[in-house]
């Protein structure tokens, strides 16, 4: 079995076993870019690592052939003094995982092969590559704290009165390669292996191990890539960027990967390793910058990433490296970028003809559409900034100092927003850069590690505050002190940081989103409906391409001020007469509520959702609301505390609620159906379209209890609305397992049905929605399920209910409007199920719509 390529053998089409960094290798060294030469180790060996737990010797006599062949394309011995191939051994999954797996550099050094090296380059840049490589290998391979070898460095620092790494001389880091392979000794037990071969297979192997290091198993949790999938491992000459003052390094991208803007973007550093790059450890230059050292070099490269782009027909990002002049690609991927960066890309490409307008709907992932809503500070004039620093990535945050991933988990398990802040993030924040509304960082530009995965998981981040100083528990910023737990805010638009807390707004604005929405209604035939329940939520909707309201929750309507007065002395009163008061005077307020609702929409299906919940929810709680309403009433509140307590439930949320309150108050649907049918009375006086009226009778369980309720609507709507041309359509939400069972029964009945899948799965399952979060987590992290089932819907179980029920009920009624309401619809996994199904639409909450308008293509 073939476990090992050259870059020559494969291709991207191989990116499942050769990684995605292993397959673009193999692409750029076919376009004949210049790509240091090596060899990929395959996701198979990986697989072949865990399954046996050790390298084969067939993979192991794999790798040293390919090395042979590798010594002989570059003309370069392994081992040698005079003429070395030396070596970087990095990961590369099928997708992007930044800075969460292993690398090693500047393999192929020993004791005896640096003095040579030495020679024929600098002694301090061979020893400097030498005490790398001993560090990395020590933390990597052996697992070595790798601050003990910090502490190493800050000593040799420190006794010759130095501050940075390029200060040091060469003998200076041969006493430092001491140190560490004492230290190394100490904690190993063993001297460092002076055996190139054993330093290259370990290293491999380390690689493989890194796969299910902790923050690698955490990324791949937040971004649902399958454990199973393993890493490659790629080996490649080695490219130096700290040679002298005409080396660099760098990280570049073909377009903004903030904005989306058609420009070259990215940053370098001369004299520098591409580590210190990503890792934040030095602020870089900005890549136009590169200009002003050698303009050869930045048209090269800006040369090569056109080619990239167009080859790929997507924004490229590459890591480069200039060694002694010349200029090397050594990776290019895809491009991680924010949501409204990738919109602006991918209607580009499309306009620009490089790609095709469903190619460019399906570049998006529904769930990033949500990261256009980013939240941005309130700002005014009495705001001033404290520091700035590289606006890495957009939005605005506000929040608690969190000095740890410990602390930003525990501030955010308290309901309260957490800002990391650190020197610079490192793989090992993952967690908390996942909590977290921001990150602050020190060091680092718009390519470190804090800014890649900040924009890759929609997070605010400003990196590179040079005015950010942090000691165990306290942090200065630009000069004033702040305590971990004390509030400030970062902007990320700008780079700006404020010593306090401000209040955020949301700005939904975005040309392209609106462009390829159009698109993707164009493609799709399934429609996306919103729930909105205020006038203010069908105008959001309207805004963000929805093309109706499938779900109008009127108990939404009754929690106001005043609302919630007349409401519970409604529930409260003793007999129909004094309830019949109370509707009165709710019956002018619904009335002015749906006459908004018909106005915004414009003729547009608007379902309206007669009351629902079970009554307790509205009564009062407190001593204090108890006594108010009692004096409004005109009673003692001992009565008021009487009748609450005889109105309590069991289980409420099988109890007294939906359509069952009109079977014991007919009058509260017969209030609500006269107030729909005023409101469309008098908005069709002032609306373009005619309006038809969609009222839905929640809760049904069986024919007698719906055709009871249908009577009071129906009666009630048709003597309110007379001669007028305004439409009436009665239906009902399927939520019950039973009304599944019958719903051949109801679609005689009904002009449409609503499934309410929260309701169905709760009921399907046995689940409380509201309890089921203290244990659910347990089930998913235990393998039991997949995914939450009130997130994304059980297909199984309760998606086998849903095609029951639309079966049998097209059999029945086959020009019946069927459509899912509830927080599946705007799951993109759950929608990606429901357009399997013979549905008209699907309805999910404002802010999802465009989620659901891209998932649904």
């Amino acid at each position: 079995m073939k476990f090992v390529y050259l870059f020559q053998e494969g291709d991207a089409d191989l990116k499942n076993l050769l990684g995605g960094k292993g397959g673009n290798l193999c692409e750029m060294t076919k376009l004949k870019l210049p790509v240091p030469q090596g060899f990929v180790v395959s996701t198979e060996a990986c697989l072949d690592y865990y399954e046996k737990g050790m390298l084969t010797d067939e993979v192991k006599s794999q790798i040293l052939t390919a090395l042979e062949k590798v010594e002989k394309q570059t003309n370069r011995t392994f081992g040698d003094g005079e003429n070395p191939l030396l070596l970087s051994i990095r990961s590369g999954a099928r997708v992007s995982m930044p800075g969460m797996m292993d690398t090693i550099l500047d393999l192929g050094l020993t004791d005896k092969t640096v003095k040579t090296f030495a020679k024929t380059t600098t002694p301090f840049f061979a020893y400097d590559c030498y005490r790398r490589f001993i560090q990395m290998y020590g933390n990597v391979v052996m697992g070595i704290d790798d601050t003990l070898f910090e502490k190493e460095i800050a000593k040799i620092k420190k006794a010759n009165k130095v501050k940075t790494d390029q200060e040091l001389t060469a003998e200076n880091l041969q006493e430092l390669i001491k140190n560490y392979k004492v230290l190394y000794k100490e904690q190993t037990k063993k001297a460092f292996p002076q055996d190139i071969r054993e330093q290259l297979l370990n290293c491999v192997e380390s690689v493989f191990r890194s796969w299910n290091n902790e923050r690698a198993k955490t990324y791949r949790k937040i971004n649902n890539i399958p454990d199973d999938w393993g890493t490659a491992v790629n080996v490649q000459m080695m490219v130096f960027g700290n040679l002298n003052n005409d080396s660099g390094t760098g990280v570049c991208f073909s377009r903004n990967p903030s904005s989306g803007e058609n420009i070259i973007f990215g940053e370098f550093l001369m004299n520098a390793q591409g580590e210190d790059i990503v890792a934040g450890i030095r602020t870089p230059q900005p890549i136009q910058k590169l200009k002003d050292i050698s303009e050869r070099l930045f048209i090269e490269l800006q040369n090569y990433l056109i080619i990239l782009e167009n080859y790929y027909k997507d924004m490229q990002d590459i890591e480069f490296t200039i060694e002694n002049g010349k200029l090397w690609i050594l990776q290019t991927r895809n491009g991680k970028r924010t949501a409204s960066a990738g919109i602006k890309i991918a209607v580009d490409l499309a306009n620009e003809g490089h790609i095709e307008k469903e190619t460019a709907i399906q570049r998006i992932e529904p769930e990033k559409i949500s990261e256009l809503l980013h939240s941005n500070l309130e700002l005014n004039e009495n705001h001033t900034a404290i520091a700035d620093g590289i606006p890495a990535s957009p939005g605005g945050a506000s929040g608690r100092i969190c000095l740890t991933s410990k602390m930003a988990k525990e501030i955010c398990e308290k309901g309260e927003n957490a800002i990391l802040v650190r020197k610079d993030t490192s793989p090992e924040d993952i967690e908390g850069m996942a909590v977290a509304e921001g990150i602050l960082t020190a060091t680092g530009g718009m390519t470190s590690h804090a800014a890649v995965v900040a924009r890759g998981m929609g997070k605010v981040c400003v990196s590179g505050c040079e005015e950010l100083e942090i000691t165990a528990k306290t942090v200065r910023i630009g000069g004033k002190s702040f305590k971990e737990g004390d509030y400030i805010s970062i902007d990320g638009n700008t780079g700006k940081i404020y010593g306090e807390k401000i209040e955020l707004s949301t700005n939904i604005q975005n040309k392209e989103l609106e462009t390829l929405l159009s698109w993707a209604k164009e493609k799709s035939s399934l429609k996306v409906y919103a729930n909105a329940d205020t006038p203010k939520d069908a105008q959001n909707a309207n805004f963000f391409g929805a093309e109706g309201i499938g779900l109008c929750r009127t108990e939404h309507m009754f929690f106001g001020a005043e609302r919630i007065k007349e409401m519970r002395k409604m529930i409260l009163s003793k007999s129909k007469k004094e309830r019949e008061v109370a509707l009165k005077k709710l019956l002018p307020l619904q009335k002015n509520d749906f006459e908004a609702m018909f106005k915004t929409m414009n003729g547009k299906p608007l379902t309206i959702r007669l009351l629902d919940p079970p009554l307790h929810e509205f009564l009062p709680k407190t001593k204090a609301e108890i006594k108010e309403i009692a004096t409004e009433m005109g009673v003692e509140p001992i009565e008021v505390e009487t009748r609450i307590e005889a109105l309590k439930e069991v289980n409420p949320m099988l109890g007294h609620r939906g359509l069952r309150l009109a079977v014991t108050y007919p009058e509260i649907y017969e209030m609500q159906t006269k107030a729909i049918c005023q409101g469309a009375i008098h908005a069709s006086k002032k609306v373009e379209n005619k309006i038809d009226i969609e009222i839905m009778i929640p809760l049904t369980s069986d024919l007698n209890e719906f055709l009871f309720v249908k009577e009071i609507v129906k009666t009630t709507a048709e003597k309110t609305i007379g001669d007028k041309d305004i439409g009436i359509k009665i239906g009902t939400m399927i939520e019950t397992p039973r009304a599944v069972m019958i719903a051949s029964d109801l679609a005689s009945e009904c002009d449409f049905f609503s499934f309410g899948t929260n309701d169905l799965t709760q009921l399907t399952y046995g689940f409380s929605r509201d309890d089921s979060g203290k244990f659910l987590d347990d089930y998913v992290e235990k393998g039991i399920f997949k995914s939450d089932i009130f997130k994304s819907i059980d297909t199984k179980g309760v998606g086998k209910l849903l095609e029951m029920a639309i079966t049998s009920a097209r059999r029945i009624n086959p020009n019946i409007k069927i459509g899912i309401c509830g927080e599946h619809a705007g799951d993109p996994l759950s929608i990606k199920y429901f357009k399997k199904l013979d549905i008209d639409y699907i309805s999910c909450s404002v802010f999802r719509v465009p989620v659901a308008i891209v998932g649904a293509i």
